[in-house]
């Protein structure tokens, strides 16, 4: 886990965080009393089966979402009261987003993909520096339908990371690939947190990814019942599926 003195404020700071859909008997509690920090640098890993709240916590630290009870504050911004414009801002000025489906378009060319991010970021990296980062500078002007899964996959890491986000956010990134091309998406992932130091949220079903986190939060019932901490966290090539 990265350094820290105690006086150090944490990047994220989620107390009795809670989301609520719908009412009566159609109500769901997806997200209950979760108490949260998350320090800056940190890997993290967000583990638990489908409907444990994982993805809800996700997308509220993302600003995705906003809580329907708690705190929760991203440095001094209050993320639990802030209107739409604010969270606007915040998705497109600290965080990236990498999702199961790699939602790029069709039409532009891997570099093109990612330039659609550097253009709007206020401090981007080179969309070639980007497209290196995930290994893919041979097939930067290949179209999506020319890639694999797993290449596809990196390309949306590399529009994720291309505008230097404070925190990278990670949903099922593996999801929907086989075990070697995931364990590559994996290996990406990992290089970017330690190249950038960017603090970084994988959600996963697959405990075997748990081994590279400085911390694992077990989510089930919409809480979270455990946390472990990492002594020793393992690269995504030494991982066993």
């Amino acid at each position: 886990m990265p350094a820290a003195t105690a006086a150090e404020a944490p990047l994220f700071h989620a107390r009795g965080l809670s989301k609520t859909y719908g009412s009566g008997a159609a109500e769901v509690r997806a997200l209950r009393d979760v108490d949260l920090d998350v320090r800056r640098g940190e890997f993290i890993v967000l583990l638990g089966p489908s409907g444990s709240g994982k993805s809800t916590l996700l997308n509220i630290l993302g600003g995705l979402d906003v809580p329907s009870a708690g705190e929760l504050r991203f440095g001094d911004l209050d993320l639990a009261r802030a209107d739409e414009a604010t969270l606007t801002e915040y998705r497109r000025r600290h965080v990236g987003f990498v999702f199961q489906f790699y939602n790029l378009i069709p039409s532009l060319t891997v570099r093109e993909n990612v330039a659609l991010v550097t253009d709007i970021a206020e401090r981007p990296m080179s969309v070639d520096e980007a497209v290196d980062r995930v290994g893919l500078t041979p097939r930067r002007d290949h179209f999506p339908a020319q890639l694999s899964g797993g290449e596809q996959q990196r390309v949306a890491i590399a529009r994720a990371i291309a505008k230097r986000p404070e925190v990278l956010l990670c949903d099922e990134p593996t999801g929907a690939l086989d075990v070697h091309t995931g364990k590559l998406v994996l290996e990406v992932i990992g290089g970017v947190h330690r190249d950038t130091g960017t603090t970084t949220i994988v959600i996963t079903h697959n405990a075997a990814i748990a081994a590279m986190a400085d911390r694992v939060l077990h989510m089930g019932d919409g809480r979270l019942q455990r946390v472990e901490v990492n002594t020793r966290k393992l690269p995504a090539s030494a991982l066993v599926w």
